[in-house]
């Protein structure tokens, strides 16, 4: 296990910060939900969005890419394009988030687990992540922190 965490090191490290923007993600999806309504779930979700992408932004380029320039040069290279690959991804999870809570009827489940309970949103946002950490990486690798 040590000899692939030192050959994949950036994939490695993707998955732990990936782990703490999703949970910046679903933490202040969550309190979105709860502040301003669950029936305002996409408007939380774009909320929520906004902070992760920020955390992520820091984290993949400091640790994941290693691209320690914080030249103006690079950040007006980096910045766009790295929000519009997250903006790409939102109008998927977005669109996956309507599909599975409205059109699939989602939105009046509730998944019972050992010490809780997740409402059908939660649930819906949790499968749409995983398919999200999986795009991010790959647009962030190869479109944005790409070295030369």
């Amino acid at each position: 296990m040590r000899q692939w965490i030192v050959k994949h090191k950036g994939i490695f490290l993707y998955l732990i910060f990936g782990v703490g923007t999703t949970a910046v993600s679903f933490v202040s999806f969550k309190l979105f939900n709860v502040l301003l309504g669950s029936d305002r779930y996409l408007f939380n979700n774009a909320l929520a969005w906004v902070l992760a992408v920020a955390f992520a932004y820091v984290t993949n380029k400091q640790w994941v890419f290693e691209n320690k320039s914080w030249r103006p040069s690079v950040l007006i290279r980096e910045v766009p394009s790295f929000a519009a690959a997250r903006l790409l991804s939102l109008g998927i999870e977005t669109l996956g988030l309507y599909l599975l809570v409205d059109l699939l009827g989602m939105k009046r489940m509730v998944f019972d687990l050992v010490l809780t309970s997740l409402s059908g949103e939660m649930t819906a946002k949790l499968i749409l992540a995983v398919i999200v950490v999986i795009l991010n990486y790959v647009f962030s690798k190869w479109l944005v922190f790409r070295q030369k």
